[in-house]
């Protein structure tokens, strides 16, 4: 579609007059700079059948009020209700209410904030020389027809009112700034990308590709919203709450951020506790309609458990969850009924940028308390040298021009000026700002102001850039204008594409590839008794690091809702599960709501909330709250544990008893008791048993690899040679016995040779046992983590069991052949025999290793060493108490009965 100039001035344009906005602010310039700003909370002006609707400003009021005498029903807190509703709007009656223009006060500080800019720029003689700029700022609500009005009536001002045509005085519109408002923003794109006429948002920014940043025209200080959805992600990941609430508008905006963020919580373990939408209406004067609110499910959701609300949207969603804390504070300061609880006490706030924390006039009443503690997204800004001070010179008669200042000066200070009506006071022009609690104006520079300023510079050096290219090319008219200044708006988007400067307050201001600046800043809100409030930064979400370290928080800044019990606030759907359990399953709930149980014996956990249990690695086990491993401890029979001395000291006295009793022999080596009873053969056993006393010390101590070959082999071949010994002399008493028999060829046998040839055979076999033991599968070290839960046993592991049993076996074949042998010569007619002594050692013999068998296979560690060194110190023992102890005490103790002529006289 062109664009048409009449530039002959000659045309008389005609058309219909636009309708009467009620606040506009024109400042002459040759070039001017065009804002639009939502300054208008609610007009809820009625429209007659009669009257026509485009003379009207008939906007959707973002909180619909009503007559105060709309309320029938009288509840017990009308009257109460409406002298609190007073305390905000005294000075207006419930008669005239519905004539009332509600104006967001706070945001004149975004009309100011470019007029403030724009002033820097005029007296800068760096940026622009002998250009001024003017501007021409338009108000606005959030209802399409009305931004597209106010739109092109910024392009084609003019008495008569024709789009698409400029007609009579020419204004030189460079860009327009505005859009605090995403619905703002993508309307007025919609016009100002058809005339290629930069555009400079100041409001959010849709995620997916149809938003806004489709219109090539659109330059936004606004990251995206997607980067504020991964922000609130890892923010709640950084307190490690995972059961949160979700406010969004009632619209597709609030559909598509549930739709967006609900999964993004899912894939990082944090559920939704619950989701609510703000409604558009709200009838804050109708006691029916608010008491139907307080009674409701609508408000149930401050109930919840959930400590941690995400609240998503704009000024719209603030003042509907403004209104619905409103209730039930109403409600406890006029009844003063313990059971009316202010349900938003222990709530931690947390908003996105988009969403700012302002009153409208009817909500002075409401403190700005309950939200304390607020955690908030926000696009970074600095304090504007000045700017302070600008504001403090503000009063309504400093500039006619200004069609904002006196609406806001009689709402915000509840006065009247000169032409106004229905007011009480009269304004002294002398109030100051600086007592205006900050949910109605702040005197430090708001984000989106920062934002307005910033983009007031980008366009001025975007000019000036554009100006500096042509230099060489600039002609002067008659009048000593530039001829620069009738560049066409279209050809500033290749400047503002790349543009890049430093700002007054030394921050660096550009845009990246998608006409976005970039990061967010995080705030806490810290609230103040005279309702107002500042916003201290505590971190920073940065897109330029990776994911997981995007939100840094400095939490030694945050100041919690005094209300916390425990800080940072718990918010989670049930308790943690601590160390030592793991989350269980709830039938029919949120994964984020579960039981805890124990883990499993043998298993732990080492953190909250695991899903499942963790095994110890084989060297290490769970302690007993099962919560951390611990090192195993070494098992197995060290020399200084008491039952490794007992022993030890058992099998050296043994020992030392064994070779007393050697000595005793030797000593007595000629006398009959020890020569009827074959002197070799003792000698042999003798000796066999002390080696045996003695093999018991290598199971003591750590095993090792040498130890572990030694023990088993020298412990079976030793014995071995001590019961072969045993059952030599059982077999010599019995062939003896029967070579005295006249017929019996038996007498060629009887003597030592007999005997050795028992031992040597006997123990030739128990050696090629153990010999193919060694040469198959010999015993090692090794450690059994398993069989003890809190110890490793460091143990021999016998390599073949089978050729170990082999080895037990042997030597319980010949314990029985020598029992069973000497328990029938037990009765032989002999002053010496000793078969009645050997058959009971070997009773007691067979009976110790009979009992091991068992005794070993049911214990672990050292424990089992032990009973295999009690049974070699037990058996050997029995053998040398039995065979031994008669004699010696025949020796030692009655000599008379160890003569040659004792013994003749017992034969027969």
């Amino acid at each position: 579609m062109p664009l048409l100039v009449d530039k002959s001035y000659s045309m008389k344009c005609t058309g219909n007059s636009p309708p009467q906005i009620p606040h506009q602010w024109y400042q002459p310039g040759e070039i001017l700079i065009g804002g639009i700003v939502t300054h208008i909370g609610c007009a809820s002006q009625m429209i007659q059948f009669r009257q026509r609707s485009d003379q009207d400003y008939d906007c959707q009021p973002l909180v619909k009020q009503t007559s105060a005498s709309n309320s029938s029903q009288n509840t017990g807190y009308a009257e109460p209700y409406r002298l609190y509703i007073q305390k905000g709007i005294r000075h207006i009656n419930g008669s005239n209410i519905r004539q009332l223009l509600c104006l967001l006060t706070k945001f004149y500080q975004l009309v100011l904030a470019l007029v403030f800019a724009i002033r820097e720029i005029n007296e800068n003689p760096s940026i622009l020389p002998n250009v001024t700029l003017g501007f021409h700022i338009r108000d606005s609500t959030t209802l399409e027809k009305w931004i597209y009005r106010i739109t092109l009536d910024l392009l084609f001002a003019s008495p008569e009112f024709i789009p698409n045509y400029k007609c009579g005085t020419q204004k030189n519109m460079i860009g327009i700034i505005g859009g605090n408002t995403l619905e703002t923003t993508t309307d007025m794109a919609t016009l100002l990308s058809l005339y290629k006429i930069p555009q400079l948002a100041c409001g959010s920014v849709e995620s997916d590709e149809d938003g806004p940043t489709g219109h090539p025209s659109v330059y936004h200080l606004f990251p995206k919203e997607a980067l504020q959805y991964e922000g609130i992600v890892q923010l709640l990941l950084h307190f490690r709450w995972k059961w949160v609430g979700l406010i969004t508008m009632d619209d597709e905006r609030g559909d598509r951020f549930l739709q967006t963020l609900e999964p993004m919580l899912f894939r990082n373990g944090i559920c939704s506790a619950f989701t609510e939408k703000a409604q558009r209406n709200i009838e804050l004067e109708n006691m029916d309609h608010m008491i139907m609110l307080k009674d409701s499910n609508s408000i149930n959701f401050l109930k919840s458990n959930a400590h941690a609300i995400v609240v998503y949207g704009e000024i719209g969603t603030f003042l509907w969850l403004a209104t619905i804390l409103f209730v039930p504070a109403m409600a406890e300061a006029l009844t003063n009924d313990d059971n009316v609880k202010r349900t938003s006490v222990g709530k931690v706030w947390i908003t996105t940028a988009q969403v700012d924390f302002a009153f409208i006039s009817i909500q002075k009443a409401l403190d700005i308390e309950l939200f304390h503690g607020a955690l908030s997204f926000s696009v970074p800004s600095k304090d504007i040298p000045g700017f302070h001070k600008f504001l403090q010179l503000l009063n309504p008669s400093w500039a006619k021009e200004d069609g904002f200042i006196k609406d806001f000066w009689e709402q915000v200070f509840d006065c009247m000026l000169p032409g106004s009506e229905n007011y009480a006071e009269i304004c002294t022009e002398e109030e100051r700002l600086e007592d205006v609690p900050a949910t109605f104006f702040e005197m430090s520079m708001t984000d989106h102001s920062y934002s307005i300023y910033n983009a007031v510079y980008a366009l001025a050096h975007a000019l000036h850039t554009l100006d500096s290219s042509r230099s060489k090319h600039r002609a002067v008219d008659n009048e000593g204008r530039l001829a620069s200044l009738n560049v066409p708006p279209w050809k500033l988007h290749a400047v503002l594409q790349r543009i890049a400067f430093n700002n007054s307050a030394g921050e660096e201001v550009d845009f990246n590839e998608h006409g976005e600046m970039k990061g967010f800043d995080i705030t806490n809100l810290v609230t103040f008794p005279n309702k107002s409030y500042i916003r201290v930064k505590i971190g920073r979400l940065d897109p330029q690091v990776p994911l997981n370290e995007r939100v840094i928080i400095n939490e030694d800044r945050i100041q919690w809702n005094r209300h916390h019990l425990q800080v940072p606030p718990y918010s989670r759907c049930n308790d943690n599960c601590k160390p030592g359990y793991i989350k269980k399953k709830k039938e029919g709930e949120k994964f984020c709501c579960y039981l805890c149980d124990w883990c499993p014996q043998g298993e732990m956990s080492d953190k909250e909330d695991m899903d499942y249990c963790i095994t110890c690695f084989e060297d290490h086990y769970p302690n007993q709250g099962q919560n951390q491993c611990l090192p195993k401890i070494p098992n197995f029979l060290s020399f200084p544990e008491p039952m490794s001395i007992i022993l030890a000291f058992l099998a050296i006295s043994f020992s030392l008893i064994t070779a007393l009793v050697l000595l005793a022999f030797i000593m007595h080596q000629d006398t009959p008791i020890v020569k009827a009873n074959n002197r070799t053969l003792t000698y042999i056993l003798l000796v066999s048993l002390l080696l045996c006393f003695l093999c018991s010390l290598l199971f003591i101590g750590r095993p090792n690899k040498v130890t572990c070959l030694l023990r088993q082999m020298t412990f079976g071949i030793v014995f071995c040679v001590a019961v072969s010994s045993v059952l030599a002399k059982t077999m010599i008493v019995v062939i003896a016995f029967m070579a005295s028999k006249p017929g019996i060829p038996f007498q060629k046998w009887v003597g030592n040779h007999l005997a050795l040839y028992i031992i040597i055979s006997c123990t030739f076999v128990q050696a090629s046992i153990c010999t193919i033991w060694l040469g198959t599968s010999p015993p090692f070290p090794d450690l059994d983590t398993h069989s003890l839960s809190r110890e490793i046993i460091v143990q021999c592991n016998e390599g073949s069991i089978t050729m170990f049993y082999c080895v037990l076996g042997y030597i319980g074949f010949l314990a029985t052949v020598c029992f069973l042998v000497a328990f029938k010569a037990r009765k032989l007619p002999d002053s010496f025999n000793e078969a009645k002594f050997i058959t009971f050692s070997m009773l007691v013999f067979c009976n110790v290793w009979l009992s091991f068998v068992p005794t070993y296979l049911s214990t672990k560690g050292k424990d089992m060493v032990a009973v295999e060194i009690f049974s070699i110190l037990v058996s050997g023992a029995g053998l040398l108490g039995c065979i031994f102890f008669p004699k010696c005490y025949i020796i030692l103790l009655r000599p008379e009965l160890n003569k040659r002529e004792q013994l003749k006289r017992k034969m027969p």
